[in-house]
Protein backbone atom coordinates (compact mmCIF):
# COMPACT_ATOMS: atom_id res chain seq x y z
CA UNK A 1 0.00 0.00 0.00
CA UNK A 2 1.47 3.29 -0.92
CA UNK A 3 1.19 5.75 2.15
CA UNK A 4 3.07 9.27 0.81
CA UNK A 5 4.79 10.06 -2.68
CA UNK A 6 7.10 12.53 -2.75
CA UNK A 7 7.74 11.93 -6.10
CA UNK A 8 4.39 12.87 -7.27
CA UNK A 9 4.63 15.85 -5.47
CA UNK A 10 7.71 17.04 -6.91
CA UNK A 11 6.57 16.14 -9.83
CA UNK A 12 2.79 17.85 -9.48
CA UNK A 13 4.73 21.19 -7.82
CA UNK A 14 6.61 21.18 -11.26
CA UNK A 15 3.56 21.32 -12.88
CA UNK A 16 1.71 23.63 -10.89
CA UNK A 17 4.98 25.84 -11.77
CA UNK A 18 4.05 25.83 -15.43
CA UNK A 19 1.26 28.11 -14.26
CA UNK A 20 -2.33 27.79 -15.26
CA UNK A 21 -2.08 26.12 -18.63
CA UNK A 22 -0.93 22.94 -16.48
CA UNK A 23 -4.79 23.36 -14.96
CA UNK A 24 -6.54 20.73 -16.64
CA UNK A 25 -7.15 16.89 -16.48
CA UNK A 26 -3.83 15.75 -17.34
CA UNK A 27 -2.61 17.08 -14.27
CA UNK A 28 -5.53 15.38 -12.61
CA UNK A 29 -5.12 11.95 -14.31
CA UNK A 30 -1.05 12.50 -13.41
CA UNK A 31 -2.20 12.79 -9.50
CA UNK A 32 -4.91 10.28 -10.02
CA UNK A 33 -2.32 7.45 -11.29
CA UNK A 34 0.46 8.07 -8.77
CA UNK A 35 -1.22 9.03 -5.71
CA UNK A 36 -4.83 8.06 -5.41
CA UNK A 37 -5.34 4.50 -7.24
CA UNK A 38 -7.75 2.13 -5.74
CA UNK A 39 -7.48 4.40 -2.03
CA UNK A 40 -10.69 6.09 -2.66
CA UNK A 41 -14.27 5.37 -2.10
CA UNK A 42 -14.55 6.84 -5.31
CA UNK A 43 -14.34 4.62 -8.55
CA UNK A 44 -11.81 6.02 -11.39
CA UNK A 45 -14.46 7.55 -13.24
CA UNK A 46 -16.52 8.99 -10.79
CA UNK A 47 -13.05 10.44 -9.34
CA UNK A 48 -12.08 11.83 -12.85
CA UNK A 49 -15.49 13.64 -12.63
CA UNK A 50 -15.25 14.71 -9.27
CA UNK A 51 -11.55 16.67 -10.57
CA UNK A 52 -13.33 18.21 -13.61
CA UNK A 53 -16.01 19.58 -10.93
CA UNK A 54 -12.92 21.18 -9.70
CA UNK A 55 -11.20 22.26 -12.84
CA UNK A 56 -14.19 24.05 -13.99
CA UNK A 57 -15.48 25.29 -11.12
CA UNK A 58 -11.81 27.04 -9.98
CA UNK A 59 -11.46 28.78 -13.96
CA UNK A 60 -12.20 31.84 -12.83
CA UNK A 61 -9.64 32.03 -10.20
CA UNK A 62 -6.73 30.97 -12.17
CA UNK A 63 -3.25 32.30 -11.36
CA UNK A 64 -4.36 33.87 -8.18
CA UNK A 65 -2.55 33.24 -4.96
CA UNK A 66 -4.10 32.30 -1.89
CA UNK A 67 -3.16 31.25 1.57
CA UNK A 68 -3.98 28.68 4.44
CA UNK A 69 -3.31 28.11 7.64
CA UNK A 70 -3.16 24.76 10.27
CA UNK A 71 -0.96 23.32 13.02
CA UNK A 72 1.30 20.82 12.41
CA UNK A 73 0.30 17.15 12.05
CA UNK A 74 0.76 13.97 9.88
CA UNK A 75 -2.60 14.92 8.26
CA UNK A 76 -2.01 18.44 7.39
CA UNK A 77 1.90 18.04 6.25
CA UNK A 78 0.27 15.75 4.00
CA UNK A 79 -2.12 18.21 2.52
CA UNK A 80 0.81 20.69 2.57
CA UNK A 81 3.30 18.95 0.69
CA UNK A 82 1.11 16.61 -1.39
CA UNK A 83 -2.37 17.75 -1.95
CA UNK A 84 -1.88 21.68 -2.03
CA UNK A 85 1.12 21.04 -4.82
CA UNK A 86 -1.48 18.93 -6.79
CA UNK A 87 -4.60 21.21 -6.35
CA UNK A 88 -2.29 24.10 -7.88
CA UNK A 89 -1.21 22.21 -10.41
CA UNK A 90 -5.12 21.01 -11.27
CA UNK A 91 -7.07 24.19 -10.79
CA UNK A 92 -4.04 26.90 -11.53
CA UNK A 93 -4.92 28.52 -8.06
CA UNK A 94 -2.04 28.85 -5.92
CA UNK A 95 -1.71 27.64 -2.95
CA UNK A 96 0.63 28.52 -0.03
CA UNK A 97 -0.60 25.58 3.02
CA UNK A 98 1.29 27.27 6.18
CA UNK A 99 2.25 25.07 9.00
CA UNK A 100 2.11 26.39 12.42
CA UNK A 101 1.79 25.28 16.14
CA UNK A 102 -1.54 24.89 17.57
CA UNK A 103 -1.44 27.50 19.50
CA UNK A 104 -0.27 30.07 16.83
CA UNK A 105 -3.15 28.96 14.88
CA UNK A 106 -5.66 30.05 17.27
CA UNK A 107 -3.18 33.46 17.67
CA UNK A 108 -3.62 34.18 14.27
CA UNK A 109 -7.04 33.61 13.82
CA UNK A 110 -7.80 35.72 16.58
CA UNK A 111 -5.66 38.83 15.29
CA UNK A 112 -7.94 38.29 11.97
CA UNK A 113 -11.23 38.70 14.33
CA UNK A 114 -10.47 41.23 16.15
CA UNK A 115 -8.38 43.61 13.31
CA UNK A 116 -10.69 42.73 10.03
CA UNK A 117 -7.41 42.18 8.17
CA UNK A 118 -6.84 39.51 6.29
CA UNK A 119 -3.59 37.56 7.61
CA UNK A 120 -5.08 34.14 6.31
CA UNK A 121 -7.72 33.01 3.46
CA UNK A 122 -8.81 30.13 5.50
CA UNK A 123 -7.95 28.61 9.20
CA UNK A 124 -8.05 24.85 10.02
CA UNK A 125 -9.00 25.06 13.72
CA UNK A 126 -10.33 23.26 16.16
CA UNK A 127 -14.04 23.16 16.24
CA UNK A 128 -13.53 23.62 20.22
CA UNK A 129 -14.26 27.63 19.02
CA UNK A 130 -17.73 26.95 17.84
CA UNK A 131 -19.04 28.83 20.67
CA UNK A 132 -17.17 31.45 19.76
CA UNK A 133 -17.95 31.67 16.10
CA UNK A 134 -21.77 31.20 16.44
CA UNK A 135 -21.66 34.38 18.83
CA UNK A 136 -19.34 36.51 17.55
CA UNK A 137 -20.60 35.80 13.73
CA UNK A 138 -17.06 36.65 12.29
CA UNK A 139 -16.84 33.66 10.23
CA UNK A 140 -19.29 32.65 7.61
CA UNK A 141 -21.92 29.89 8.45
CA UNK A 142 -21.78 27.56 5.58
CA UNK A 143 -24.81 26.84 5.69
CA UNK A 144 -25.42 30.49 4.20
CA UNK A 145 -22.14 30.61 2.68
CA UNK A 146 -22.96 27.18 0.66
CA UNK A 147 -26.60 28.39 -0.69
CA UNK A 148 -25.46 31.83 -1.36
CA UNK A 149 -21.82 33.52 -2.41
CA UNK A 150 -20.31 29.48 -2.44
CA UNK A 151 -22.84 28.18 -4.37
CA UNK A 152 -20.98 28.01 -7.49
CA UNK A 153 -17.80 26.68 -5.87
CA UNK A 154 -19.40 23.99 -3.61
CA UNK A 155 -18.66 20.83 -4.85
CA UNK A 156 -22.33 18.62 -5.82
CA UNK A 157 -20.59 15.47 -4.39
CA UNK A 158 -19.67 17.52 -1.26
CA UNK A 159 -22.14 14.99 1.08
CA UNK A 160 -22.19 16.96 4.45
CA UNK A 161 -24.20 13.62 5.98
CA UNK A 162 -21.16 11.50 5.26
CA UNK A 163 -18.99 14.12 8.11
CA UNK A 164 -18.85 12.14 11.25
CA UNK A 165 -18.20 15.18 13.28
CA UNK A 166 -20.75 17.90 11.33
CA UNK A 167 -22.61 17.95 14.61
CA UNK A 168 -19.30 19.67 16.49
CA UNK A 169 -19.40 22.15 14.01
CA UNK A 170 -22.94 23.06 14.37
CA UNK A 171 -23.98 25.92 16.12
CA UNK A 172 -27.37 26.14 18.52
CA UNK A 173 -28.95 28.14 15.79
CA UNK A 174 -28.80 25.12 13.43
CA UNK A 175 -25.81 26.98 11.11
CA UNK A 176 -22.71 24.59 10.42
CA UNK A 177 -20.05 26.68 10.84
CA UNK A 178 -16.86 24.64 9.96
CA UNK A 179 -15.63 21.77 8.17
CA UNK A 180 -13.71 19.08 9.48
CA UNK A 181 -10.63 18.34 8.19
CA UNK A 182 -9.00 15.80 10.19
CA UNK A 183 -10.21 14.29 13.81
CA UNK A 184 -8.96 12.20 16.55
CA UNK A 185 -9.90 11.14 20.02
CA UNK A 186 -8.02 11.03 23.26
CA UNK A 187 -8.42 7.45 24.27
CA UNK A 188 -6.31 5.26 26.99
CA UNK A 189 -3.62 3.32 25.90
CA UNK A 190 -1.46 0.40 27.14
CA UNK A 191 0.99 -2.24 26.41
CA UNK A 192 -1.50 -4.83 25.22
CA UNK A 193 2.08 -7.83 25.60
CA UNK A 194 2.56 -6.85 28.84
CA UNK A 195 -1.22 -7.15 30.26
CA UNK A 196 -1.75 -10.34 28.38
CA UNK A 197 1.99 -11.45 29.92
CA UNK A 198 0.69 -14.97 32.45
CA UNK A 199 3.29 -13.75 34.73
CA UNK A 200 2.91 -10.25 34.87
CA UNK A 201 -0.77 -11.10 35.44
CA UNK A 202 0.21 -13.37 37.91
CA UNK A 203 1.89 -11.07 39.70
CA UNK A 204 -0.23 -8.64 39.65
CA UNK A 205 -3.50 -10.43 40.83
CA UNK A 206 -1.03 -11.86 44.13
CA UNK A 207 -0.56 -8.12 44.69
CA UNK A 208 -3.82 -6.18 44.29
CA UNK A 209 -6.34 -9.16 44.34
CA UNK A 210 -7.69 -8.49 41.23
CA UNK A 211 -7.35 -9.05 37.18
CA UNK A 212 -5.16 -7.21 35.27
CA UNK A 213 -6.81 -5.31 32.66
CA UNK A 214 -7.73 -2.40 30.90
CA UNK A 215 -9.02 -0.22 34.30
CA UNK A 216 -12.88 1.16 34.18
CA UNK A 217 -11.67 3.69 37.08
CA UNK A 218 -8.94 5.53 38.05
CA UNK A 219 -8.51 3.60 41.25
CA UNK A 220 -7.40 0.73 38.91
CA UNK A 221 -5.41 2.68 36.83
CA UNK A 222 -3.48 4.52 39.78
CA UNK A 223 -3.08 0.44 40.99
CA UNK A 224 -1.64 -0.01 37.45
CA UNK A 225 0.78 2.31 37.41
CA UNK A 226 2.44 1.77 40.78
CA UNK A 227 2.42 -2.18 39.77
CA UNK A 228 4.91 -1.47 36.77
CA UNK A 229 6.27 1.36 37.93
CA UNK A 230 10.14 0.48 38.65
CA UNK A 231 9.04 -3.14 37.35
CA UNK A 232 11.75 -5.43 35.58
CA UNK A 233 10.31 -6.39 32.38
CA UNK A 234 12.68 -7.99 30.83
CA UNK A 235 11.78 -11.33 31.07
CA UNK A 236 9.10 -11.16 28.44
CA UNK A 237 12.20 -8.72 26.23
CA UNK A 238 11.36 -5.55 28.21
CA UNK A 239 13.36 -3.11 29.90
CA UNK A 240 15.19 -4.02 33.03
CA UNK A 241 14.82 -0.85 34.09
CA UNK A 242 13.44 2.88 33.90
CA UNK A 243 9.78 1.40 33.28
CA UNK A 244 6.86 3.33 34.50
CA UNK A 245 3.29 3.49 34.52
CA UNK A 246 2.08 6.37 33.66
CA UNK A 247 2.70 9.53 31.04
CA UNK A 248 1.85 12.44 30.87
CA UNK A 249 3.71 16.19 30.63
CA UNK A 250 3.44 19.35 32.97
CA UNK A 251 5.14 22.27 31.62
CA UNK A 252 3.86 25.68 31.75
CA UNK A 253 2.54 26.01 28.00
CA UNK A 254 -0.44 26.44 25.94
CA UNK A 255 -0.47 22.66 25.52
CA UNK A 256 -1.14 21.67 29.16
CA UNK A 257 -4.42 23.58 29.20
CA UNK A 258 -5.44 21.34 26.35
CA UNK A 259 -5.00 18.49 28.39
CA UNK A 260 -7.91 19.56 31.08
CA UNK A 261 -10.00 21.33 28.72
CA UNK A 262 -9.70 17.91 26.39
CA UNK A 263 -11.47 16.57 28.37
CA UNK A 264 -9.36 15.36 31.72
CA UNK A 265 -11.68 17.19 33.42
CA UNK A 266 -15.09 15.51 32.23
CA UNK A 267 -13.34 12.17 32.59
CA UNK A 268 -12.88 12.87 36.44
CA UNK A 269 -16.13 13.56 36.37
CA UNK A 270 -16.43 17.61 36.87
CA UNK A 271 -20.14 19.13 35.12
CA UNK A 272 -23.15 17.87 34.36
CA UNK A 273 -24.31 14.67 32.53
CA UNK A 274 -25.22 15.44 28.94
CA UNK A 275 -23.68 14.75 25.27
CA UNK A 276 -22.04 15.88 23.39
CA UNK A 277 -21.21 18.12 26.14
CA UNK A 278 -22.46 18.05 29.87
CA UNK A 279 -25.62 20.72 30.43
CA UNK A 280 -26.04 22.90 31.40
CA UNK A 281 -22.31 22.89 33.36
CA UNK A 282 -19.52 21.64 30.33
CA UNK A 283 -16.18 20.19 31.28
CA UNK A 284 -14.50 23.47 31.77
CA UNK A 285 -17.10 24.23 34.61
CA UNK A 286 -19.09 27.05 32.55
CA UNK A 287 -22.53 26.41 33.50
CA UNK A 288 -25.46 28.18 30.80
CA UNK A 289 -28.76 29.17 31.21
CA UNK A 290 -31.81 27.91 29.38
CA UNK A 291 -30.45 30.38 26.25
CA UNK A 292 -27.14 28.97 25.96
CA UNK A 293 -25.84 32.39 27.88
CA UNK A 294 -22.82 31.81 30.57
CA UNK A 295 -23.65 32.65 33.87
CA UNK A 296 -20.65 31.46 35.97
CA UNK A 297 -17.57 29.19 36.18
CA UNK A 298 -16.78 29.67 40.10
CA UNK A 299 -19.30 27.17 42.21
CA UNK A 300 -20.50 30.80 44.15
CA UNK A 301 -22.24 31.56 40.34
CA UNK A 302 -23.20 27.73 39.46
CA UNK A 303 -20.20 26.70 37.89
CA UNK A 304 -17.75 23.69 38.15
CA UNK A 305 -14.56 24.81 37.38
CA UNK A 306 -12.95 24.60 41.08
CA UNK A 307 -15.78 22.25 42.59
CA UNK A 308 -14.56 19.07 44.01
CA UNK A 309 -15.02 17.19 41.63
CA UNK A 310 -12.22 19.50 39.71
CA UNK A 311 -9.56 19.71 42.55
CA UNK A 312 -9.34 15.99 42.41
CA UNK A 313 -9.10 16.04 38.29
CA UNK A 314 -5.83 18.50 38.91
CA UNK A 315 -4.70 16.96 42.54
CA UNK A 316 -4.59 13.09 40.71
CA UNK A 317 -2.88 14.28 37.59
CA UNK A 318 0.01 15.79 39.54
CA UNK A 319 0.05 12.66 41.96
CA UNK A 320 0.70 10.20 39.01
CA UNK A 321 2.90 12.79 37.04
CA UNK A 322 5.06 12.99 40.06
CA UNK A 323 5.18 9.42 40.89
CA UNK A 324 4.57 7.12 38.33
CA UNK A 325 6.11 9.29 35.15
CA UNK A 326 9.86 9.44 33.90
CA UNK A 327 11.08 12.76 35.86
CA UNK A 328 11.71 14.57 32.80
CA UNK A 329 7.87 14.38 32.01
CA UNK A 330 7.36 17.48 34.13
CA UNK A 331 9.19 19.79 31.87
CA UNK A 332 7.75 18.18 28.75
CA UNK A 333 4.88 19.86 26.27
CA UNK A 334 2.54 17.72 24.73
CA UNK A 335 4.50 17.44 21.36
CA UNK A 336 8.05 16.72 23.41
CA UNK A 337 5.42 13.94 25.12
CA UNK A 338 3.55 12.16 22.33
CA UNK A 339 6.68 10.23 21.15
CA UNK A 340 7.64 8.72 24.21
CA UNK A 341 5.34 5.83 24.84
CA UNK A 342 6.56 4.71 21.63
CA UNK A 343 10.19 3.93 23.06
CA UNK A 344 9.08 0.91 25.23
CA UNK A 345 9.03 2.02 28.84
CA UNK A 346 5.40 3.08 29.12
CA UNK A 347 2.88 0.61 30.31
CA UNK A 348 -0.15 2.64 30.14
CA UNK A 349 -1.46 6.01 29.44
CA UNK A 350 -4.79 7.60 30.34
CA UNK A 351 -4.87 10.19 28.00
CA UNK A 352 -3.19 9.23 24.69
CA UNK A 353 -4.31 11.12 20.95
CA UNK A 354 -4.93 8.89 18.13
CA UNK A 355 -3.77 11.29 16.06
CA UNK A 356 0.37 9.52 17.36
CA UNK A 357 -0.88 6.64 15.94
CA UNK A 358 0.90 7.45 12.19
CA UNK A 359 3.71 7.50 14.46
CA UNK A 360 3.47 4.57 16.62
CA UNK A 361 3.17 2.22 14.30
CA UNK A 362 6.51 2.75 11.92
CA UNK A 363 8.83 -0.57 11.27
CA UNK A 364 11.27 -1.22 13.92
CA UNK A 365 9.84 0.60 17.21
CA UNK A 366 10.14 -1.34 20.57
CA UNK A 367 6.60 -1.52 20.28
CA UNK A 368 5.83 -3.16 17.12
CA UNK A 369 6.19 -7.15 16.33
CA UNK A 370 7.96 -7.93 13.78
CA UNK A 371 4.66 -9.00 11.47
CA UNK A 372 3.59 -5.49 11.85
CA UNK A 373 1.42 -5.40 14.37
CA UNK A 374 1.21 -3.33 17.50
CA UNK A 375 2.62 -4.77 21.35
CA UNK A 376 0.47 -1.65 22.37
CA UNK A 377 -3.57 -1.50 21.95
CA UNK A 378 -6.06 1.93 22.93
CA UNK A 379 -9.42 1.51 24.64
CA UNK A 380 -11.76 3.88 26.25
CA UNK A 381 -9.89 6.10 28.99
CA UNK A 382 -11.03 4.85 32.99
CA UNK A 383 -12.91 7.42 34.86
CA UNK A 384 -12.45 9.12 38.34
CA UNK A 385 -14.59 9.08 41.28
CA UNK A 386 -17.05 11.65 40.12
CA UNK A 387 -17.90 10.46 36.96
CA UNK A 388 -21.72 9.33 36.41
CA UNK A 389 -23.43 7.25 33.36
CA UNK A 390 -24.08 9.83 31.19
CA UNK A 391 -21.03 12.06 31.16
CA UNK A 392 -18.98 12.85 28.70
CA UNK A 393 -16.16 9.84 28.35
CA UNK A 394 -13.58 11.68 26.21
CA UNK A 395 -12.55 14.04 23.80
CA UNK A 396 -12.57 14.22 20.22
CA UNK A 397 -10.89 17.00 18.12
CA UNK A 398 -12.14 18.19 14.80
CA UNK A 399 -9.96 20.28 13.37
CA UNK A 400 -12.01 22.30 10.63
CA UNK A 401 -12.29 25.07 7.92
CA UNK A 402 -13.08 28.30 8.68
CA UNK A 403 -13.98 31.12 6.68
CA UNK A 404 -13.31 34.35 8.28
CA UNK A 405 -16.00 37.34 7.28
CA UNK A 406 -12.97 39.84 6.98
CA UNK A 407 -11.75 37.97 4.03
CA UNK A 408 -12.37 38.97 0.69
CA UNK A 409 -15.19 36.95 -1.50
CA UNK A 410 -13.74 35.89 -3.93
CA UNK A 411 -10.68 35.03 -2.53
CA UNK A 412 -12.86 33.10 0.27
CA UNK A 413 -14.33 31.16 -2.72
CA UNK A 414 -10.61 29.67 -3.87
CA UNK A 415 -9.94 28.56 -0.62
CA UNK A 416 -13.24 26.68 -0.14
CA UNK A 417 -12.42 24.99 -3.11
CA UNK A 418 -9.09 23.66 -1.70
CA UNK A 419 -10.76 23.12 1.16
CA UNK A 420 -13.38 20.98 -0.50
CA UNK A 421 -10.83 19.16 -2.59
CA UNK A 422 -8.28 17.95 0.73
CA UNK A 423 -11.46 16.55 2.13
CA UNK A 424 -13.69 15.30 -1.29
CA UNK A 425 -14.15 11.81 -1.71
CA UNK A 426 -11.18 11.49 -4.06
CA UNK A 427 -8.79 11.97 -1.79
CA UNK A 428 -10.09 11.11 1.68
CA UNK A 429 -9.43 7.68 2.08
CA UNK A 430 -5.83 7.95 1.21
CA UNK A 431 -5.36 11.21 3.32
CA UNK A 432 -6.72 9.06 6.02
CA UNK A 433 -3.96 6.29 5.36
CA UNK A 434 -1.24 9.01 6.07
CA UNK A 435 -2.32 10.48 8.76
CA UNK A 436 -5.12 8.25 10.65
CA UNK A 437 -7.66 11.33 11.13
CA UNK A 438 -10.98 10.35 10.02
CA UNK A 439 -14.17 12.50 8.81
CA UNK A 440 -16.04 10.29 6.60
CA UNK A 441 -17.99 7.53 7.51
CA UNK A 442 -17.23 6.04 4.13
CA UNK A 443 -13.69 6.19 4.86
CA UNK A 444 -14.07 4.40 8.09
CA UNK A 445 -16.06 1.58 5.84
CA UNK A 446 -13.13 1.47 2.90
CA UNK A 447 -12.26 -2.60 2.70
CA UNK A 448 -8.41 -1.02 2.76
CA UNK A 449 -9.53 -0.26 6.61
CA UNK A 450 -10.58 -3.56 7.38
CA UNK A 451 -7.22 -5.20 5.60
CA UNK A 452 -5.17 -2.48 7.56
CA UNK A 453 -7.30 -2.75 11.30
CA UNK A 454 -4.92 -5.56 12.81
CA UNK A 455 -1.98 -2.89 12.37
CA UNK A 456 -3.69 0.00 14.06
CA UNK A 457 -4.23 -1.34 17.56
CA UNK A 458 -7.79 -1.31 18.17
CA UNK A 459 -8.33 2.28 16.23
CA UNK A 460 -10.70 0.83 13.13
CA UNK A 461 -13.00 -0.73 15.70
CA UNK A 462 -13.17 2.10 17.90
CA UNK A 463 -14.10 4.53 14.91
CA UNK A 464 -16.20 1.80 13.62
CA UNK A 465 -18.61 1.65 16.91
CA UNK A 466 -21.30 2.95 18.37
CA UNK A 467 -19.74 4.50 21.21
CA UNK A 468 -17.29 6.19 18.53
CA UNK A 469 -20.13 9.67 19.23
CA UNK A 470 -19.46 9.71 22.95
CA UNK A 471 -16.43 11.08 22.55
CA UNK A 472 -16.81 14.58 21.64
CA UNK A 473 -14.82 18.38 21.28
CA UNK A 474 -15.47 21.64 23.64
CA UNK A 475 -19.25 22.50 22.95
CA UNK A 476 -20.56 25.92 22.70
CA UNK A 477 -20.97 26.37 26.58
CA UNK A 478 -17.43 28.29 26.00
CA UNK A 479 -17.99 32.21 24.64
CA UNK A 480 -14.31 33.05 23.92
CA UNK A 481 -12.51 30.30 23.52
CA UNK A 482 -8.78 31.91 22.40
CA UNK A 483 -9.24 34.04 25.77
CA UNK A 484 -10.35 31.33 28.27
CA UNK A 485 -7.74 28.77 27.18
CA UNK A 486 -4.82 30.84 28.08
CA UNK A 487 -5.67 31.11 31.49
CA UNK A 488 -6.45 27.21 31.79
CA UNK A 489 -2.24 26.28 31.20
CA UNK A 490 -1.32 29.71 33.20
CA UNK A 491 -3.16 28.56 36.46
CA UNK A 492 -2.55 24.73 35.58
CA UNK A 493 0.83 25.41 35.54
CA UNK A 494 0.85 27.10 38.77
CA UNK A 495 -0.92 23.90 40.19
CA UNK A 496 1.78 21.79 38.73
CA UNK A 497 5.07 23.59 39.71
CA UNK A 498 3.55 23.69 43.21
CA UNK A 499 3.28 28.18 43.33
CA UNK A 500 -0.29 26.61 44.19
CA UNK A 501 -2.43 23.95 45.58
CA UNK A 502 -5.42 22.61 42.79
CA UNK A 503 -7.97 24.01 44.84
CA UNK A 504 -5.68 27.93 44.94
CA UNK A 505 -5.08 27.57 40.72
CA UNK A 506 -8.62 26.52 39.95
CA UNK A 507 -10.29 29.51 42.62
CA UNK A 508 -7.53 31.54 40.61
CA UNK A 509 -8.87 30.22 37.00
CA UNK A 510 -12.67 30.63 37.55
CA UNK A 511 -12.88 33.83 38.89
CA UNK A 512 -10.25 34.84 35.84
CA UNK A 513 -13.13 33.60 33.53
CA UNK A 514 -15.59 35.19 35.34
CA UNK A 515 -14.11 38.14 34.43
CA UNK A 516 -13.45 38.01 30.85
CA UNK A 517 -16.97 37.00 30.44
CA UNK A 518 -18.21 39.91 32.48
CA UNK A 519 -16.16 42.65 29.91
CA UNK A 520 -17.65 40.12 27.16
CA UNK A 521 -21.18 41.14 28.94
CA UNK A 522 -20.81 44.53 29.63
CA UNK A 523 -19.41 44.86 26.17
CA UNK A 524 -22.47 43.59 24.54
CA UNK A 525 -20.63 42.39 21.57
CA UNK A 526 -22.40 38.85 21.56
CA UNK A 527 -25.82 40.25 21.36
CA UNK A 528 -28.42 38.29 23.29
CA UNK A 529 -25.90 35.32 22.91
CA UNK A 530 -23.27 36.41 25.05
CA UNK A 531 -22.94 35.82 28.86
CA UNK A 532 -25.05 37.24 31.78
CA UNK A 533 -23.53 36.15 35.24
CA UNK A 534 -25.53 35.05 37.65
CA UNK A 535 -25.11 36.74 40.98
CA UNK A 536 -22.80 35.54 43.37
CA UNK A 537 -23.83 33.34 46.35
CA UNK A 538 -23.34 30.87 49.41
CA UNK A 539 -21.81 28.04 46.92
CA UNK A 540 -23.39 25.71 49.43
CA UNK A 541 -26.91 26.78 47.59
CA UNK A 542 -25.54 25.35 44.47
CA UNK A 543 -23.61 22.53 46.32
CA UNK A 544 -27.23 21.43 47.89
CA UNK A 545 -29.24 21.36 44.41
CA UNK A 546 -28.84 18.16 41.57
CA UNK A 547 -26.01 18.08 39.45
CA UNK A 548 -22.80 20.48 38.94
CA UNK A 549 -20.75 21.93 41.09
CA UNK A 550 -20.57 19.22 43.55
CA UNK A 551 -19.13 18.92 47.13
CA UNK A 552 -16.11 16.27 48.29
CA UNK A 553 -16.86 13.12 48.21
CA UNK A 554 -16.21 11.06 51.48
CA UNK A 555 -14.73 7.88 49.25
CA UNK A 556 -12.61 9.59 45.87
CA UNK A 557 -10.97 6.04 45.76
CA UNK A 558 -13.73 3.18 44.70
CA UNK A 559 -13.19 -0.11 44.90
CA UNK A 560 -10.91 -0.77 41.73
CA UNK A 561 -12.55 -2.09 38.28
CA UNK A 562 -10.88 -4.11 35.00
CA UNK A 563 -11.74 -5.32 31.94
CA UNK A 564 -10.41 -7.76 29.47
CA UNK A 565 -9.51 -5.77 26.69
CA UNK A 566 -10.90 -9.00 24.58
CA UNK A 567 -14.09 -8.87 26.22
CA UNK A 568 -14.10 -4.97 25.25
CA UNK A 569 -13.34 -4.88 21.65
CA UNK A 570 -16.32 -7.35 21.59
CA UNK A 571 -18.63 -5.22 23.01
CA UNK A 572 -17.37 -2.83 20.38
CA UNK A 573 -17.81 -5.16 17.27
Amino acid sequence: MRLRSTATAMALALMAMQGPAWADMEAAKAFLDAEIGDLSTLSRAEQEAEMQWFIDAAKPYAGMEIKVVSETITTHEYESKVLAPAFTAITGIKVTHDLIGEGDVVEKLQTQMQSGENIYDAYINDSDLIGTHWRYQLARNLTDWMAGEGAAVTNPNLDLNDFIGLKFTTGPDGKVYQLPDQQFANLYWFRYDWFTDPKTMEDFKAKYGYDLGVPVNWSAYEDIAEFFTGRDMSYIGGPATGVYGNMDYGKKDPSLGWRYTDAWMSMAGMGDVGEPNGLPVDEWGIRVDENSRPVGSCTSRGGATNDAAAVYAVTKAIEWLQKYSPPEAQGMTFGEAGPVPAQGSIAQQMFWYTAFTADMVKEGLPVMNEDGTPKWRMAPSPHGAYWQEGMKVGYQDAGSWTLLKSTPVDRAQAAWLYAQFVTSKTVDVKKSHVGLTFIRESTIQHQSFTDRAPKLGGLIEFYRSPDRVRWSPTGTNVPDYPKLAQLWWQNIGDAMSGAKTPQEALDALCAEQEKVMERLERSGVQGDIGPKLNEPQDPQVWLDAPGAPVAKLENEDPTPETISYDELIKSWQ
